[in-house]
């Protein structure tokens, strides 16, 4: 009988194990919200890659909060009944940047060039942006 007990334990533990497993989160998966991300670029002066350089530098990357709804009277009657469903929204934004030095390796010569890099994100008001 105490065998079989220990075989049942040894099975509940399993069971646990595999849900545990199968609920944690997929790494692979962005996480809720707007965070740094980290990749690599690499920088060449010309097509032929006279002077080459790579760098790691941060990104913006993730998802915020939007919604949509049906329009207030107030907003239809404004719009001539045209504005029926409004939508608010967040986009994640770049909220700090720095920039970071660019080593470039020309032959025998060597060049450094600056370039920006996130600092911290956010979500925020979303609209178009030109760095």
């Amino acid at each position: 009988m105490s065998g079989l007990r220990d075989l049942s334990i040894a099975g509940l533990i399993l069971v646990l194990l595999l849900v545990s497993v199968r609920l944690s989160p997929d790494p692979g998966e962005p996480e809720p919200g707007c965070h740094l991300y980290p990749f690599n670029v690499t920088i060449k002066s010309d097509r032929r890659g006279t002077c080459r350089g790579s760098q790691l530098i941060q990104a913006c990357v993730g998802y915020c909060e939007s919604s949509a709804f049906p329009s207030k009277y107030s907003v239809l009657m404004a719009s001539g009944f045209k504005h029926n469903i409004t939508s608010v929204s967040q986009c994640c934004i770049i909220r700090k940047m720095q920039k970071v030095r660019v080593r470039l390796f020309c032959g025998a010569r060597r060049e450094e060039i600056e370039i920006f890099t996130a600092k911290s994100c956010s979500c925020d008001m979303c609209r178009l942006s030109r760095y």
